[in-house]
This record gives structure tokens, sequence and C-alpha cells, in this order.
């Protein structure tokens, strides 16, 4: 059996066991005024980014809008463009400061698309690299980041506000 180490998990794990998570994430981070704490690393008007806490590569993010509404069809037309021209401001800083290989968007609409968060749209933007789904992640059901999230946290939200 494989053991693995992760000290970032113990707060999820200790809200989940007390039950005192947020009904929703988004808007918990949206609400709270600590945004390196909730990891959120851009306000807009309608819309805002924020890192995704358990991501898939480094500097996966999520562009969210404020307004909680589960699918497009109940979105503001105006957030929707706003997170549009959001993820094409997140798309140039990835190429210029992470020089990934690709990008992956998407939006998984329902528990059943796979969900985490099935009440509120968020749009997922990941950088990816040649070789980042390497023998570890297909064999070892293990990720491997050379990022921690404080220092993506950090590059991100510079860039952003430049």
């Amino acid at each position: 059996m494989d053991y693995l180490w992760t000290p970032w998990r113990y707060q999820y794990m200790k809200q989940a066991a007390s039950g005192t998570q947020p009904d929703c994430i988004f808007c918990d981070a949206a609400a709270r005024t600590d945004d390196s704490e909730t990891l959120l690393v851009h306000r807009g008007a309608k819309a805002f980014i924020i890192l995704n806490r358990y991501p898939y590569t480094s500097g996966h993010v999520m562009i969210v809008p404020y307004a909680h509404v589960a699918d497009l069809s109940a979105a503001d037309p105006e957030a929707l463009s706003e997170m549009m021209r959001l993820a094409q401001r997140v798309e140039t800083i990835f190429s210029k400061n992470y020089k990934p290989d690709g990008m992956n968007l998407g939006m998984n609409l329902g528990r059943a698309a796979g969900a985490g968060v099935a009440g509120h749209l968020h749009l997922h933007v990941l950088p990816r690299w040649f070789g980042d789904s390497n023998f570890m992640t297909v064999t070892g059901e293990t990720r491997v980041h050379p990022e921690d999230l404080k220092t993506t946290y950090q590059r991100l939200r510079a860039a952003l506000s430049a």
C-alpha cells in the first residue's frame, strides 16, 4: 500500500467532519475579504477567478459568476461575456508566464457530468504540458505539481493586476 502525505487537505477534512463547510464554496469565497485564504485571485464586475484548491495541474483556475446559478440558461449574459473575457486574459497570462503546450477549458454542468460544485456554474481553465499525464498520474493515480498554491496565487494575482 502506498501512503501520500497531503497536509493541505487537513482543513478540508476538518470542515467536512465538523459539518462547518459553507453551502457553496464559491459564494463563500466571494463574500469573504481574505482573498489570499480563499485563493480568489481576481474580482471582476460580474465574475471572479479563483484557484482550484485541488488542481489537476499547476495554475488550474476557475472562472465563476457571482450569481449562484447552476446552468448557462440561468446565467446573466453579461456575466457569461465577462467570463469569456477573463478566460482570454487567463489564456494570455498562462501563455506568457507558464508557457504551456496547450490548455483545457471546460464546464461540468450537473453532478452526473462531474461537477464538484453542481449548484454554481464555473469554467475550469488549466494549462497543460506534454508529459503532465506521466506514469505517476496514469499508474500511480497521483499528480505531481511543481508549484505550491501560494506561489501560483502570487504569480496570477500579480499578472491579473498588471
